[in-house]
């Protein structure tokens, strides 16, 4: 399994609740392709730098996920679909480097 980075803007009019179970229904999506969430860093209400689909701002959230490599245009797909995501970025994470 490699490791991603997931970066979702979701709508503006989402409140907590509603933000906190979108972000739960991705884990579990995450977790049905027998991958699993590393850490979930909610980033809150940010201002975007153009409009996207008449928003000016979303709610940002960064995910770090482990998926097999198969599953993730599955994911990616699964993700289009939903209703409440302006848009998203899901990147391989680079690797550290070694320093000797």
């Amino acid at each position: 399994m490699k490791n991603y980075e997931l970066l979702t803007v979701f709508k503006p009019s989402l409140d907590s609740e509603e933000l906190d179970k979108e972000v739960e229904k991705i884990s579990g999506d995450v977790k049905s392709f027998k991958g699993s969430v590393n850490s979930v860093d909610k980033m809150g209400r940010k201002k975007l730098a153009y409009d996207v689909q008449s928003y000016r701002d979303g709610y940002f959230t960064v995910m770090s996920v482990s998926v097999p490599a198969e599953k993730v245009a599955d994911l990616k797909r699964n993700l289009k679909l939903n209703e409440n995501i302006i848009r998203f970025m899901f990147m391989e994470e680079a690797k550290q480097a070694e320093t000797v």
